[in-house]
């Protein structure tokens, strides 16, 4: 047996995460392990899945539903899942997958080498999916994609707001890909399939589990070089995606929300405790990726030119009336200046274009420059 058929029988026979078989693949390669639970002396509790299974069975399934299956080695496998061979365990579960289910015409390794993970509440409020909506787009923008585990709330909102602003999306479900889950999102992870991809660890025909769910969390904190939480409460499995990023060493971001919403509570404990930085929008988190190879942030230029003025000089501006003339005399009572020192800085903010000569006196230039405070 290749390593490929080994690894898809892994799949199949052992439970995501499970950190001995993991380390046993890492140790002495997938065929071995296989053929170590196949054994009739194997007391694992796997080995009688092993036994059983019809191999054939899963690669018809995967052809029929149209799937590929994608292996460490293969162009497509991402690198950045590497660090799960080597991080710390998270409720005792670790390890990298041993292949990957794909659906979609999209390249997983190009498309999450260029992504960030967002993530929340399924009982989202209107806020929360207007802001992972808004974040996805805003992203998809700068040509960064957005991957998610395609569920109800903050999920469906953050892979909505990809579609909608046309860049790709991953959704890693916790089950097979012939039956997708959540069935009332159905549409929107075909969608998702159309334009971006469908992962996952588990092969065709199988049915998520709270265990599942919380191993495919680390998959989407591994993908990714940041996640952003939107939504969460104080137990959520969006908090165990955060702790699967802080393990991987990925930056964690955290939207705030109303200090009164139960769904405020895991996002600001994070910012709170330096757990995850403040997230209020698409350049804070092109800044922080950024020097991971990504784009930048391109914030609004801030500087005005009444900046670059003395103290003095900003005395002498702030003298002249918003409307209406005034003459030097005035402007030296105004701004507590001796009159040759005024009548040299009008000079010199006048070739500024930030006051002009009229006839009666000094005044603003028309249409008025906005001045400080204003």
């Amino acid at each position: 047996m290749d390593e490929r058929e080994a690894r898809m029988a892994l799949c199949c026979v052992v439970e995501p995460a499970s950190t001995a078989v993991t380390a046993a693949v890492a140790e002495h390669g997938p065929a071995a392990v296989l053929e170590g639970l196949r054994s009739r002396a194997s007391r694992s509790r796997w080995a009688q899945r092993a036994r059983a299974l019809d191999l054939d069975a899963v690669r018809r399934a995967t052809r029929r539903n149209r799937l590929r299956f994608v292996i460490p080695g293969d162009d497509e496998w991402p690198a950045s899942l590497g660090v799960l061979a080597t991080c710390e365990p998270v409720q005792e579960m670790n390890g990298m997958p041993f292949g990957l289910w794909v659906k979609g015409d999209v390249n997983l390794a190009q498309v999450s080498d260029r992504a960030v993970a967002i993530v929340g509440s399924r009982a989202a409020t209107a806020y929360g999916e207007s802001v992972a909506s808004d974040l996805a787009a805003g992203l998809g923008g700068h040509g960064v994609s957005v991957v998610s585990g395609g569920a109800y709330g903050i999920d469906a909102a953050a892979h909505a707001g990809a579609l909608a602003g046309g860049a790709p999306t991953v959704a890693v479900m916790a089950g097979g890909l012939d039956k997708p889950y959540p069935p009332g999102n159905a549409t929107l992870l075909q969608r998702v399939a159309g334009q971006g991809l469908l992962v996952s660890e588990l092969p065709p025909g199988e049915h998520p589990t709270r265990a599942r769910f919380l191993s495919r969390n680390r998959l989407i904190a591994a993908l990714c070089p940041a996640t952003i939480i939107v939504e969460a409460a104080w137990r959520s499995g969006a908090r165990n995606t955060v702790s699967w990023a802080n393990a991987c060493g990925r930056v964690v971001l955290a939207v705030p929300g109303p200090v009164h919403s139960a769904t405020s509570t895991t996002p600001h404990r994070l910012i709170r405790d330096a757990e995850a930085v403040l997230c209020t929008g698409v350049p804070d988190v092109l800044e922080l990726v950024g020097p991971l190879g990504r784009l930048s942030a391109a914030r609004p230029d801030q500087h005005r030119v009444l900046d670059e003025l003395s103290a003095d000089e900003l005395a002498v501006y702030e003298a002249i009336p918003a409307r209406g003339e005034i003459d030097a005399g005035e402007v030296t009572l105004r701004a507590g200046l001796p009159l040759g020192t005024c009548l040299g800085i009008l000079d010199r903010i006048c070739d500024r274009g930030l006051v002009e000569h009229g006839v009666a006196g000094w005044r603003l230039p028309r249409p008025a420059v906005t001045r400080a405070g204003d």
